[in-house]
């Protein structure tokens, strides 16, 4: 099974107390997409420490383009419910390659037939 981190997975892996996902992420790789390159690395209060990290797990990471496909799917999960830009980009991300979306989120995205789903705080991985 291969996998895509959602950015808040990427953002609490970074955290002391969940050794629990750097160890899934070492051990399978887990898909990237261009989004959470966006969101982790974009956010104005990174200071120089938390910029340099994340700037050499992404350069580490198989980081997956937001191509004209993904948008297809973005658009038409938006047309079908509302849900924000980031979001439908992940789902669809995640949708395009077949890949197990790794979310703390899953609210967000339950209601997707074609995503599956991984709260890897609810559920061992």
């Amino acid at each position: 099974m291969d996998y895509l981190l959602d950015s808040n997975i990427i953002i609490y892996a970074t955290k002391p107390a969940n050794h629990f996902l750097r160890k899934f992420i070492a051990e399978n790789a887990p898909f990237i997409s261009a989004l959470s390159y966006l969101e982790v690395l974009g956010y104005h209060k990174l200071d120089k420490n938390e910029k340099s990290f994340f700037e050499f797990f992404f350069n580490a990471s198989d980081l997956l383009p937001l191509s004209k496909e993904v948008l297809d799917i973005a658009v038409s999960l938006r047309q079908k419910q509302k849900m924000t830009i980031g979001d439908s980009l992940i789902a669809a991300t995640s949708v395009r390659y077949d890949l197990t979306l790794i979310t703390r989120n899953t609210k967000d995205f339950s209601w997707i037939k074609e995503l599956n789903i991984i709260n890897p705080f609810e559920t061992k991985l």
